[in-house]
């Protein structure tokens, strides 16, 4: 008999299950306009962050059974955990400054969000810096 097969019961992932659907109620609170009246927008995109990075080590350690594993996984991982936050602090200023260089010519003809206003219902060209 491995290690894989002591798993348990169905107990454990029920549980897990549970949390998930609760950690999924807790991310379907910030759809309220109550939330984003109280709760300053840095603090709420925090908030959604922890609770997807909560959800998903459920998932992961659970549901795909790395909570079994041997401890090799951490070799395949934890250096791609790196390089992965490695690269978003790399390429996050050319998303950040993508526009900082626009020529005029550029900057009149590049594309702008589309927002949907709340009072109109119908939808807006978003404000863009420099039009």
């Amino acid at each position: 008999m491995s290690d894989h097969d002591d798993h348990g019961g169905n107990a454990k992932y029920w549980i897990v299950f549970l949390c998930l659907c609760g950690l999924t109620s807790c991310s379907f609170l910030t759809f309220f306009e109550w939330w984003n009246d109280s709760v300053p927008k840095l603090v709420s995109q925090f908030f959604m962050m922890a609770v997807s990075c909560a959800k998903a080590l459920l998932v992961m350690l659970f549901f795909m059974h790395l909570k079994w594993e041997a401890n090799w996984k951490w070799v395949l991982t934890v250096p791609c955990g790196i390089m992965g936050i490695f690269l978003l602090c790399m390429l996050m200023p050319d998303v950040l400054y993508r526009t900082a260089k626009y020529s005029a010519e550029r900057r009149i003809h590049a594309p702008f969000a589309v927002v949907e206003s709340a009072d109109h219902h119908a939808a807006e060209p978003a404000k863009s810096v420099g039009h």
